[in-house]
């Protein structure tokens, strides 16, 4: 294979982004990110706070201070928070798109969700915003979008955002108690090993939202059938004590701003502003608020990308791309330690998961999941592959606990969930195409780092099984076009708000590492590939659907060049392994290769887009994303073409 491309273009822009790549590695050695700030989660946090205000919780608390340093939990920033409601609300003021309504981040188009979010914010604040029709504006476009209605439809009978949105508003007095979900908070009594038998009507990971929400409708409207209010008369303290030991010592539920404000919000609403949940929920979104008033969604992704970053630098931090040596250095061993130790050894109080699984971050409020384990693992071989016999038992015994984790996590239809087995169909606890096929690249490493098939045949053959069985799902879930749609990342300018291009891409790697570049799922999943690239060059979006169907809003510039830097990169990754048998495939290759340099080139990596999925369809975008994802394509790129890109960079020229 020759792919035609301009090598010193490519040579400069994988140097460009890689030198970029390294100098965001911390002093601990790892990559922390950030997230961008959402709308909808600083108009959740200002509610929160305003409530726990008028529940009185400022007595006694320090006075707030900006400029205070907010690493730490354990101090308190608050006392008068007109200061920084002010602000925030200034910040949120500032998001309002063109037609009236809020996205998800300061890039998104409007939603109903975080409109109506925002608009509580507004009402339950009373402090007046100085730009012009704010509030009529921002009624118009809800007004426009169907209001609880178009809440209800937008989210298609997941109660996990439509109940906590509707509660918000019922308490900015937006609309009456009646209209907010009465949730079953008694089930979260039930033993934990019971909830995926039980059909909640929430996610598995809002059990929090479920027993603080559900508590706060049944306080302010309760049951009419006497059986029904008896029962949860009586489930109101265990349910509670269950809440409590479920929150992680900083007070942030799943480190999600959302989430921990809704919970603050609910019980503070009931006049428990001073319990200790409220107390440690406070404490978490005044440490966790930025210097221009607003919140992101999470705290970070720490872990997932470290994971990320290692495996696109193939654990070479040199400040050059010279290979490998033969002994691993400090500044390895380092991350290494660091990613080691991010690994969960206990069972999990909020899902019962057990040990050996990895989080999204490495503070107290992450949950093991399949995503981030199966990219901590990949790492981890990455490790093993390059020094095999370097802290071989260690890594081995991770690598072990974690392929276990994996096993256990797997769905009787094959797939594998994100949390929690076989909870239910609900969008964030179903099995997912792009789930499935990341844990099947980490089984398929592993089980041969290990040479499990003549140390342990009995658990080969266990995986063998799963492979197998996850193998068959992605295949039945494969679109009639060749794609797959993935769960956790979606794009906002395709009609089904879905991301094909980042599905199959994430299906494409694992065919090639399992050696099913041949498969009919395969040829057809490049070839769908191949068909959603636009003229440009990029990957994103169709661009004539996205034309056709979505209205013009902030900013209008999406609409024009919806590509992305990192659904390029993906795309690019995916296809380069099948450059040598898919002419297509190859010329595709080619063009994407220079739009990829040339966006690097002109600083379009340092410009994320919006195409990842939190919880429940809330968007976000994180700034590594495009550094990560383009650094490993353009590895990638290098190991195709056969020579170093490196040492064409210019520091080697």
């Amino acid at each position: 294979m020759t792919l035609q491309v301009d090598r010193e273009q490519l040579a400069a822009a994988h140097h460009t982004v890689r030198a970029e790549l390294l100098a965001e590695r911390n002093a601990s050695g790892h990559w922390v990110g950030e997230l961008s700030s959402s709308p909808l989660a600083t108009a959740t946090a200002i509610s929160a706070l305003m409530l726990a205000e008028q529940g009185g919780l400022s007595c006694g608390l320090p006075a707030y201070d900006p400029d205070q340093s907010r690493s730490g939990v354990e101090e308190i920033y608050r006392g008068d928070l007109s200061e920084l409601i002010v602000q925030s609300l200034h910040w949120l003021a500032e998001q309002q798109n063109e037609d009236g309504g809020w996205g998800d981040t300061p890039a998104s188009r409007s939603n109903i969700a975080t409109t109506m979010l925002v608009q509580a914010a507004f009402n339950l604040t009373g402090v007046p915003a100085r730009y012009t029709n704010l509030l009529q504006r921002c009624e118009e476009y809800v007004k426009r979008e169907g209001g609880v209605a178009g809440l209800r439809r937008r989210y298609n009978g997941d109660k996990t955002f439509v109940a906590p949105i509707l509660m918000n508003c019922a308490l900015a007095d937006m609309i009456p108690w009646r209209k907010v979900p009465s949730l079953p908070f008694e089930l979260a009594c039930l033993p934990q090993r019971w909830y995926h038998w039980l059909n909640l009507p929430v996610v598995s990971y809002a059990m929090p939202a479920l027993v603080a929400i559900g508590q706060a409708r049944f306080h302010h409207t309760s049951s009419r059938n006497p059986l029904k209010r008896w029962i949860r008369t009586a489930a109101k303290r265990p349910s509670l004590a269950i809440l409590q030991a479920m929150q992680p010592d900083n007070g942030g539920f799943l480190e999600a701003t959302p989430l921990t404000s809704f919970v603050v919000m609910s019980l503070a609403s009931m006049g428990m502003a001073n319990h200790v949940v409220v107390r440690r929920g406070v404490e978490f979104l005044l440490a966790s608020v930025r210097a221009d008033g607003s919140w992101p969604i999470d705290t970070n992704l720490a872990t997932w990308n470290t994971s990320q970053a290692i495996s696109a630098l193939d654990w070479n931090f040199s400040s050059e791309c010279e290979g490998q040596t033969d002994s691993a250095p400090n500044e390895t061993e380092q991350s290494l330690d660091w990613l080691l130790g991010c690994q969960h050894r206990e069972i999990h109080p909020a899902t019962g998961a057990a040990p050996g699984g990895w989080a999204w971050t490495n503070l107290p409020g992450g949950i093991p999941d399949a995503d981030d384990t199966a990219a901590a693992l990949l790492a981890l071989a990455g490790w093993k592959r390059s020094w095999p016999e370097k802290r071989s038992q260690e890594v081995n015994q991770a690598a072990r606990a974690g392929v276990h984790w994996l096993l256990g996590l797997q769905n009787h239809d094959g797939g594998w969930p994100t949390f929690c087995r076989g909870w239910g169909k609900l969008p964030f606890d179903r099995s997912g195409t792009d789930l499935t096929a990341h844990a099947l690249r980490a089984l398929h490493a592993w089980q041969n780092l290990l040479r499990l098939e003549s140390t342990n045949a009995p658990f080969a053959k266990r995986i063998q099984k799963a492979i197998g069985q996850g193998i068959d799902y992605l295949q039945q879930h494969q679109q009639p076009d060749g794609s797959w749609l993935p769960l956790w990342f979606g794009n906002e300018f395709h009609p089904q708000e879905a991301n094909p291009v980042v599905g199959t891409a994430k299906v494409l790697l694992m065919c090639d590492e399992l050696g099913l570049k041949n498969s009919e799922m395969a040829r057809r999943g490049v070839l769908a590939l191949v068909d959603a690239q636009h003229a440009s060059g990029g990957w994103g979006t169709v661009l004539s659907t996205a034309k056709q169907e979505v209205p013009q809003t902030k900013p209008a510039e999406l609409l024009e060049a919806p590509a992305s830097v990192e659904e390029t990169a993906l795309a690019l990754e995916a296809l380069l392994p099948f450059c040598k048998q898919s002419e297509p495939a190859q010329l595709a290759a080619q063009q994407g290769l220079s739009w990829l340099a040339e966006a690097v080139q002109e600083n379009r990596h340092l410009e994320p887009a919006p195409i990842g999925f939190y919880f429940a369809k809330l968007w976000y975008y994180e700034r590594l994303y495009p550094k990560i994802f383009a650094t490993r394509a353009l590895a990638c790129a290098s190991r195709s073409i056969g020579s170093d890109l490196a040492r064409m960079s210019p520091a080697h020229k």
